[in-house]
């Protein structure tokens, strides 16, 4: 395959998974901000939430202040901005576009409606009146592109190709949405520049003693559900929400859809399926990665703290993404 069509079906993949996760980073967002908080710690949330997403210096370029209302126009229709949802599927959709001929027909038609219908959405009040119901949207219009893809393309490279594109983003935007939940833990507890482990102790302490329970599963709740993970933790663990069995579960379990496990297990297959000449050391590197996540403990990732561990990971991913890259796309700009 053409090193510039594989980059068109990997960045679409990308682009359209982006959407999501940041609608799902959102999602949890509204929802916990109707929790009982002080207009400090509302904010501290909306600012970690620029943060992860390396989007705080570009916010602040055009608002004086963070407000809610702001930070979802800015993560939602700002054009300005690379990474929000209307970029994101205006990218996709140009990237599908380059490459019909790659795409069945009905891949093809997803990308362009979603686009089309993505611009009427947002000429109305929708988004302000009901974020959650847009923020719903985008996620099935994702599911919709994912599931057309496996239903109607061929298993071939440009298959996966797509699919490789999709859990290398599904990977790293995990990782920020656990992070940004951690983070914002850290921030209600008043823990300031202290471990990711004694932030874990922390909130076991105040479980223990029987503290705000019902916010706390609330909170716990939220980013399980931003990952479609809360029916599935009551399946597995079948008991209260805690914050060592939500890591556990999005970072370690394979069985996990959007876990950072399953992610790399995706990953690694996928570019097994693609390989050629001089991409051995790159699937060497996504293989230490991938084999790091199957073999680690929840207890060593805590006691080296998570946030820590997350910081190396995101690290990971965005190198084994500049070698997938230079060995099979366009080599990024350097």
């Amino acid at each position: 395959m053409l090193s510039r069509t594989a980059d068109h079906l990997f960045w679409m993949a990308r682009y359209t998974e982006r959407a999501e996760n940041t609608a799902r980073m959102l999602d949890v967002h509204v929802q916990t901000a109707l929790l009982p908080q002080s207009i400090d710690d509302a904010e501290q949330g909306w600012r970690a939430v620029l943060g992860i997403s390396e989007l705080l210096y570009g916010y602040n370029q055009k608002y004086d202040t963070l407000t809610q209302k702001d930070v979802i126009n800015f993560m939602v229709r700002d054009p300005s901005n690379p990474s929000s949802i209307a970029s994101c599927l205006k990218q996709a959709r140009e990237n599908a576009r380059a490459v019909r001929g790659a795409l069945t027909t009905e891949a093809w038609e997803i990308q362009n409606a979603t686009w089309i219908k993505m611009q009427g959405y947002l000429k109305t009040d929708a988004l302000e009146q009901n974020p959650s119901d847009f923020f719903e949207w985008v996620k099935h219009r994702s599911h919709l592109s994912r599931g057309v893809t496996i239903g109607t393309m061929l298993k071939d490279e440009a298959f996966h190709f797509i699919r490789l594109g999709t859990f290398l983003e599904r990977a790293d935007n995990t990782a920020r949405i656990i992070d940004v939940k951690f983070h914002g833990a850290k921030e209600a507890t008043g823990k300031q520049s202290q471990q990711q482990s004694q932030l874990s102790q922390s909130l076991l302490t105040k479980e223990a003693k029987g503290q705000d329970n019902q916010i706390d599963f609330y909170y716990w709740a939220a980013i399980l559900r931003s990952v479609s993970g809360f029916e599935i933790y009551r399946k597995v663990y079948r008991d209260v929400i805690t914050p060592e069995r939500v890591a556990e579960l999005l970072i370690l379990r394979a069985d996990m859809p959007r876990s950072l496990a399953a992610c790399m297990d995706q990953v690694l297959s996928n570019l097994k399926h693609v390989h050629n000449d001089v991409s051995a050391d790159t699937e060497r590197f996504a293989g230490k990665l991938h084999a790091d996540l199957k073999f680690s403990r929840i207890e060593e990732v805590l006691d080296a703290g998570l946030h820590d561990y997350l910081t190396v990971f995101l690290e990971r991913i965005f190198e084994l993404g500049n070698r997938i890259s230079k060995d099979f796309l366009v080599p990024l700009a350097a």
